[in-house]
């Protein structure tokens, strides 16, 4: 990663294309480039949901996420390069296990709101599914490695456990949907 940014309006972009890592330029909208996009949205809403008041150790697992989504992206600028390593892969498994132990079984479905906190972190969580769509996209046109779908399926999962972490905090809760079913069995069981 030898080029640092010295200029950032170039004017080369200005025909429809970009250059990856490796100085070769492609469209703007090609499947990689919607990748990185993706991946560089996903990284910009965890910064945004950093703003928030966070429990001290869910603020460094997203400092550390940011850093890996760079490596993801970096890895996606470069084609067949590897930066994501599969040990990210398994710090989000310890991760999701970690949180998801602290909470309660899951009755019925939930909906993306509750906290602005969590509910930005179910923001993260859609862009981190789009970004895994994009990335399978990528992987079925060029030869990618794994570790970029496999933790951006893994992030997606962790920030929906992550919602209902900051869902509890100050004694909250996730904010269920009021299905027809669970309206039923309240009826009957009254």
């Amino acid at each position: 990663m030898g080029n640092r940014l010295t200029q950032i309006a170039t004017r080369t972009g200005d025909a429809g294309t970009t250059g990856l890592g490796n100085n070769h330029r492609v469209s703007k909208n090609s499947l990689r480039i919607h990748a990185m996009g993706d991946v560089d949205e996903l990284n910009s809403h965890i910064g945004l949901l950093l703003c928030e008041p966070l429990p001290d150790a869910v603020r460094g697992l997203l400092v550390q996420v940011q850093h890996q989504l760079f490596n993801l992206g970096g890895e996606l600028s470069i084609p067949g390069f590897e930066l994501l390593k599969k040990e990210a892969v398994l710090q989000l498994d310890e991760a999701l296990e970690e949180h998801n132990a602290a909470l309660p079984r899951l009755q019925e479905f939930i909906l993306p709101a509750g906290t602005r906190a969590a509910s930005q972190a179910h923001v993260c969580r859609t862009v981190a599914r789009r970004a895994e769509r994009a990335v399978v996209a990528l992987g079925n046109e060029e030869a990618i490695n794994d570790a970029p779908r496999q933790y951006l399926n893994r992030l997606s999962d962790l920030m929906f456990v992550l919602a209902r972490v900051l869902n509890r905090v100050d004694d909250g809760d996730d904010v269920y949907w009021k299905s027809e079913r669970l309206a039923r069995q309240e009826v009957g069981s009254a």
